[in-house]
């Protein structure tokens, strides 16, 4: 079993424009004589690499903590995809999930550069997916982001977003990505996970 890790690094993640960084405050330290270190933290909850809940775009959407595991966690197909992703590409996308391990197709991650359309996003909302996650820290284009969250949020698909797939290659693997249970949140970091089974599935 091989594990790769997804998740950026909180404090030097990348931060989507306009949005506050996190910032690390130290409440204590051994070296100045305390009895531990200790640190505190502050941080927007889409920073780095994050959960989307339907309530970020939805007003009547659930909220972070209210989102079922089996979203974050199950098999998922890691797709390798560079620049605009079409209706064409979301299909062909599901296509090789569906071949590889039907299971997989119900989380699709996309490694690289990948900016969802709003067809591409359609594809994906009538396939069912229960999760879609991308490399950017938002998954439509960043100049205008709305339209593709609520095709996607509206459906249910749940976004991992700001992911780093690294060395992981395409294929099936195990997908852990729980938030962090934030009640009434429209979103949480997370720390996420794809796990190599090694042929297993």
């Amino acid at each position: 079993m091989k594990i790769y890790e997804l998740s950026q690094e909180v404090f030097s993640c990348v931060v989507f424009p306009g949005d506050p960084a996190p910032k690390r405050e130290i409440l204590a330290t051994l070296s100045a004589g305390d009895a531990c270190n200790l640190t505190a933290f502050s941080m927007c909850a889409h920073n780095g690499t994050h959960v989307d809940a339907p309530y970020h775009f939805l007003n009547d959407g659930v909220t972070v903590e209210q989102l079922p595991l089996a979203q974050t966690v199950g098999y998922a197909y890691l797709a390798e995809h560079e620049g605009i992703v079409t209706a064409e590409d979301a299909k062909a996308i599901l296509g090789r999930a569906q071949r590889a391990l039907p299971e997989s197709a119900k989380r699709i991650l996309l490694k690289g550069r990948a900016t969802v359309s709003a067809d591409a996003a359609r594809v994906f909302a009538e396939a069912g997916l229960l999760l879609l996650g991308n490399e950017s820290q938002t998954v439509g284009p960043e100049q205008a982001p709305r339209e593709v969250h609520l095709i996607l949020l509206s459906a249910g698909v749940t976004l991992l977003e700001g992911i780093r797939p690294r060395e992981a290659g395409e294929g099936v693997y195990l997908l852990s990505a729980a938030p962090l249970a934030l009640g009434g949140a429209d979103g949480a970091p997370c720390r996420a996970l794809l796990i190599d089974l090694e042929g297993e599935v």
